[in-house]
């Protein structure tokens, strides 16, 4: 059975169902309905949750509790996530999972609270110090605002590190339909490195600090081994067609529901056209992309932002054909009938 709920609230129904106990934020539009719906559902299933006094403080108390051995999570949106960096470079550096949800608002700055892709570079290129990524989800309904936090944390568990979900106020807000878990999960499994009291056995230690020389840099390529087998095995991408095209859409997140209203319409005036929807931001699925691009006439890439998923487009297709772009910035949304109109002012000029 379907219940009607808003991407946030789904997204956090979706945590508390797979194990999710513990919860640390602080409200920040358009993300609040998170920390909101998680301070009433949490004390059903006797979870803890706790308003901090900053984000600063809300990441750092991830840090304690994942080290513990929780499922934990926190969420905010673009400033808030920004002021979080460190602490997930910490995260990812002391290899403890949690989950890290931001839903995108207009920037830079404190910018305003409309809907917005711009925190791409942030999210898929380590917005933290040092030499690392981290797993990035980007749903683009309201049923994959819960579907993913279960993949989220198993994926974090799985490889102990740090995973993010991000998606927009478009997909925040917006109100679906979701078939929801039936049943709740327990936490994955003893994790046998937390700190959890020696208990008879050596303990654990938990560090991202390695000062001996040489140490590092083993603690960096053991790393980066961890980044090369999610590259290998966590890509995930939709393609939506029905024949073979001769342009291909790009887009992630909420325009890629606007690109897939783009193709029926194009469909209706003859065009043959394609999405290609990356729903791993990281690892990008750079060799689909390429596979599909020396097939269709040219990649037609959609964001709100200036183009910061489109350089990975580009780098993906190895100029086998043009890649164009549009987006609109600060909480610009493209309507279907924008997109399709440069589309088709690009056919003309080919």
């Amino acid at each position: 059975m379907k219940v009607l709920l808003s991407g946030n609230e789904a997204l956090a129904e979706g945590a508390v169902r797979v194990g999710c106990r513990y919860y640390f934020g602080y409200p920040i539009t358009p993300q609040s309905e998170i920390p909101a719906y998680m301070s009433k559902r949490l004390r059903q299933v006797g979870g803890v949750f706790l308003q901090a006094e900053s984000e600063l403080a809300a990441i750092n108390m991830v840090y304690g509790a994942s080290a513990a051995g929780a499922r934990v999570m926190t969420s905010s949106s673009s400033p808030g996530i920004s002021l979080m960096q460190e602490g997930i470079s910490y995260l990812t550096g002391a290899e403890l999972p949690a989950v890290i949800v931001n839903v995108m608002r207009g920037g830079p700055g404190l910018g305003n609270i409309a809907p917005s892709q711009s925190d791409y570079w942030q999210a898929t290129k380590g917005g933290g110090h040092g030499d690392y990524y981290n797993i990035v989800l980007a749903p683009y309904s309201v049923q994959e605002m819960a579907d993913f936090a279960g993949i989220a944390f198993d994926l974090a568990d799985k490889y102990r590190s740090p995973v993010l979900i991000l998606a927009d106020a478009i997909l925040g807000q917006m109100m679906e339909g979701v078939e929801l878990r039936e049943e709740f999960s327990s936490v994955d499994g003893e994790k046998e490195w937390a700190l959890t009291g020696a208990k008879g056995r050596p303990p654990n230690l938990i560090r991202s600090l390695f000062l001996k020389e040489g140490y590092l840099e083993r603690h960096n390529n053991k790393l980066q081994r961890k980044f090369q087998k999610m590259r290998e095995r966590e890509i995930r991408y939709q393609l939506i067609t029905s024949d073979t095209p001769s342009i291909l859409l790009v887009a992630y997140g909420s325009m890629a529901r606007v690109c897939k209203a783009v193709i029926d319409i194009l469909r209706e005036e003859g065009i043959k056209a394609a999405l290609f929807r990356p729903i791993t931001l990281w690892p990008f699925p750079y060799q689909h992309l390429k596979n599909l691009s020396s097939g269709v006439q040219f990649i037609f890439v959609v964001e709100m932002s200036a183009g910061q998923m489109l350089e990975d487009v580009k780098l993906a297709v190895e100029g086998s054909c043009p890649v164009y772009f549009y987006g609109r910035l600060g909480g610009g949304v493209p309507t279907p009938e924008e997109i399709k109109e440069r589309i088709n002012c690009r056919l003309r000029q080919e």
